[in-house]
């Protein structure tokens, strides 16, 4: 499986996570689905129906934070610098109605589909490559766009 790049502030956070829900939380539901087991009849105990999801749901996350930890290209955004959009770029651009648009193209996990997009987006993959002053063409589901890149930094 190819490593996916991740920040390492967005992998450090991953990781702290990580340990929240292994050492925390799920002793805690462990807890809890043992009291709940207590009580008796399982098949008609709501406690314990609720506290075993939640511990499906904590064991899915764990789960996916470690495939995630352990497919991770981390990349130290801070080193990057140019005026190409690359990985970590913070990117200023405006489409063709003069709506700009301010962005830092990250990881899917990193992503909040605002300010920070997936480099694996359309908007991500169209951006990437581009420098100061290029236009992309982006496929989005309202139709295409195009914006023109007007800055590319690396520092806030």
């Amino acid at each position: 499986m190819d490593k996916k790049p991740i920040s390492r502030q967005g992998f450090e956070d991953l990781v702290k996570e990580l340990k929240q829900l292994q050492e925390v939380e799920r002793p805690e539901i462990l807890k809890v689905v043992q009291w709940a087991r207590s009580l008796g009849d399982l098949s008609e105990n709501a406690d314990y129906s609720a506290a075993r999801e939640k511990q499906r749901q904590i064991d899915k996350r764990i789960q996916y934070i470690e495939n995630v930890i352990n497919n991770a290209s981390v990349i130290d955004v801070d080193s990057l610098s140019g005026d190409r959009v690359v990985f970590g770029a913070r990117v200023v651009c405006e489409d063709e109605d003069g709506n700009r648009m301010q962005c830092r193209i990250l990881s899917d996990v990193e992503s909040d589909g605002k300010q920070v997009i997936s480099c694996t987006s359309p908007v991500g993959r169209a951006l990437i490559g581009k420098c100061v002053g290029d236009t992309c063409m982006v496929r989005l589901p309202s139709g295409e766009r195009e914006y023109e890149i007007l800055e590319v930094k690396f520092k806030e």
